[in-house]
């Protein structure tokens, strides 16, 4: 891309709230026909950038090129009429309408005067198989499909706005391994088509596969672009984190014997989803969940956690059968059940309430003596989950919707130790985080582990389960189909298992490892 006129650039844009500078003299160009990844710890200012280019909030200072002319975008449909298209993190689908209403709700097709629903179903066709998801039916409803699916209703619905420059911030997060494959191979296509891509994502095999040119920031500064390929992942991370880069997972203890089990499930099932599922999980144990998404991990936290009803089997903590029927009975102190959720920002978080409020409240209980709230443990407590976090906060009476991803993942974590649970379930914890910011909370969980807590960890992220677990039970339809210890727990391993394959491909590769 050398010598390639940029079809979009930023020059010296600023942005402050308040006391808090987001961005800082930010520089980018963008050219058409590339992929341009973004890099960066949450809180670096990538969010802020890709919402001034596409007209969500206006710069203190600096300005914009478009075709080398200046630009500035009042609102998002500016941006959009511009050829300027962004798919946030956070889906913007409404869940009650079509799959379809959802992909043309900003422009919908009319005939005298009414929408064309011929047309409508049209074009949402078209933009589905543009997406690569043509198997998702235009007039199912949104709120019936998976999160996954969803995702990828939001990229189709931003194709069928013709975009010139197509912004994706964090579009696979939310995605199957199939759904991911499929979505580089759109990406890919459409760069052939000319179109200009600006990629946001914090898994670096992702960037390393569709990247052309990528810039990094750090502290709302851009402090390094480079052709992709040229720099390793050691040196991309330290150009992210400003320090130098140690290894992301914590040594994991050696291990003398089986571990007390603390968590025990005997031949749990529940619909379709769980088949006859048995497994431990002892004090001080790190044990991993694998398999394809959606062979029934997600169903196996909620089960534990007391969410599932009709569920058959039993659970046992401390060797004793208990009934779970709730939440709230999982989170008693006698179970100390914690379930840290998938979408933090509908299941983890209240977004408008304060960082103080998130925090409290699922320890209120704890908290308050006759109904009246014990302020002074309220803020030792949550001085001391802030600072164990490392969590940043401008303050703690701000919205917790205004903190970075990351920032709000860890306020979900810490809103349930403030409970001092034993029994940790931890549902995809990483997803849509920056790598420094994973790094903390590997370090965190093994801390929880080493002081005795017992933790099930479902993840999408093979590295993860390797670099974190102690054991990794890998499902296939609902069943543990096979359990991996140790040096066994490999990426070969894993994926074999995943895809049901028995015998000597589910083992480690000859001289795997060495």
């Amino acid at each position: 891309m050398d010598g390639a006129v940029p079809l979009f650039s930023m020059q010296g844009i600023s942005k402050r709230y308040g006391g808090v500078r987001a961005l800082e003299k930010a520089e980018l160009s963008v050219t058409a026909g590339s992929i341009h990844a973004i890099l960066g710890e949450n809180g670096a200012g990538k969010s802020t950038l890709i919402k001034v280019m596409a007209g969500v909030v206006a710069p203190d200072e600096g300005r914009m090129l478009l075709d080398g002319s200046e630009v500035s975008f009042a609102s998002p449909a500016a941006a959009n009429r511009a050829g300027i298209v962004c798919i946030f993190q956070e889906l913007s689908l409404i869940p009650e309408l079509s799959v379809a209403d959802n992909i043309v709700i900003s422009d919908p097709p009319k005939r005298f005067g009414l929408i064309d629903r011929k047309a409508q179903r049209r074009i949402a066709e078209e933009a589905l198989a543009r997406a690569g998801a043509s198997d998702i039916h235009p007039l199912a409803l949104v709120k019936d499909l998976p999160l996954s699916r969803r995702q990828m209703v939001e990229i189709a619905k931003a194709l069928a706005r013709k975009p010139r420059i197509l912004i994706l911030d964090e579009a696979t997060s939310a995605l199957t391994a199939t759904d991911v494959a499929k979505i580089f191979g759109v990406l890919k296509r459409l760069r052939e088509e000319g179109l200009a891509l600006l990629y946001i994502s914090h898994r670096m095999n992702e960037i390393a596969e569709l990247a052309d040119q990528c810039t990094v920031f750090r502290n709302g500064r851009n402090v390094a672009s480079y052709a992709a390929g040229s720099k390793s992942d050691s040196e991309v991370v330290e150009l992210m984190i400003g320090r130098e880069y140690s290894h992301i997972f914590p040594p994991k203890p050696a291990r003398h014997g089986a571990a007390v089990p603390v968590l025990e499930a005997r031949n749990l099932c529940w619909t379709d989803r769980l088949d006859n599922v048995s497994l431990t999980v002892g004090a001080g144990e790190v044990v991993g969940l694998g398999g394809l998404d959606g062979q029934g991990q997600r169903e196996l936290l909620l089960a534990f956690f007391g969410v599932l009803r009709g569920l058959a089997g039993e659970i046992l903590v401390d060797g004793k059968a208990v009934s779970i029927a709730s939440p709230s009975a999982a989170r008693d102190g006698r179970i100390g059940m914690a379930l840290i959720p998938e979408d933090r920002k509908t299941e983890g978080l209240m977004l408008p309430m304060t960082v103080r409020e998130n925090l409290s409240f699922a320890a209120l209980d704890r908290l308050s003596k006759a109904g009246v709230i014990d302020r002074a443990t309220e803020q030792r407590l949550i001085d001391d989950m802030v600072e164990l976090l490392a969590i940043k906060t401008a303050g703690l009476d701000i919205p917790v919707g205004a903190l970075s991803g990351g920032n709000q993942q860890k306020v979900v974590i810490a809103k349930w130790l403030m409970r001092q649970p034993r029994i940790v379930l931890l549902n995809d914890p990483t997803r849509g985080i920056d790598v420094g910011t994973k790094q903390e909370l590997y370090q965190l969980m093994r801390k929880l582990a080493d002081a005795g807590a017992a933790i099930l960890f479902y993840s999408t992220d093979y590295d993860e389960l390797i670099g974190c677990c102690d054991r990794v039970l890998v499902l296939y339809d609902g069943a543990v189909k096979r359990e991996l210890v140790g040096a066994e727990i490999t990426e070969h391993a894993l994926i074999a298992s995943a895809l049901n394959i028995h015998g000597e491909g589910a083992g480690p590769l000859q001289g795997e490892g060495a």
